[in-house]
């Protein structure tokens, strides 16, 4: 996707001060070393720029915060997390629109993979729902419960990176 030179969301987030410009990110990924990490690299010129220091502030932080991150987020099917903005619920909530199965076996199916994951890997499931289905998801989770613990948490923060671009776009009026 070609991005505007001229963003008017991110002229006017480059001129906000830190505090401001860090909450107002906040719930694009849910991880406040990020959300400052990105604000102290202001100003950019233009969309890809934000994405790419995104990008790189992410794959610096420490697990913790990339563990804040993945509690702001409410399992595949619901819609409460530990720690979430209003904004983050309602982006989640956009994101697995397409994940929400009518069908009974298949929301029980992931209610119980959540469980196993959690069990497993003691924190939730993170997937970049947006456009796939229950079953799709239903499917990479029972993959991934086949990694180790130090691969999921690296496939986890993948995962993230993904749906925190999507919400940066989302963000900036680019999709």
């Amino acid at each position: 996707m070609t991005t505007s030179p001229a963003n008017a969301v991110l002229t006017r987030w480059n001129l906000l001060d830190p505090a401001a410009a860090a909450r107002e990110v906040l719930p694009c990924c849910g991880s406040r070393a990020w959300a400052d990490g990105l604000a102290a690299q202001r100003p950019f010129a233009d969309v890809g720029q934000l994405l790419s220091a995104s990008d790189r502030v992410w794959a610096a932080l420490p697990e913790p915060a990339w563990q804040e991150a993945f509690d702001s987020h409410p399992r595949i099917g619901q819609q409460h997390a530990r720690a979430a903005t209003a904004e983050s619920l309602s982006m989640s909530s956009h994101e697995q629109s397409a994940a929400m199965s009518n069908e009974d076996a298949t929301r029980l199916a992931l209610a119980e993979g959540n469980r196993q994951y959690e069990e497993k890997f003691g924190r939730i499931f993170i997937v970049c729902a947006s456009g796939r289905s229950a079953a799709e998801i239903l499917a990479i989770l029972n993959a991934r419960m086949n990694n180790t613990a130090a691969a999921e948490l690296l496939e986890a923060a993948e995962q993230q990176r993904q749906i925190t671009q999507l919400r940066l776009r989302r963000w900036l009026g680019e999709n």
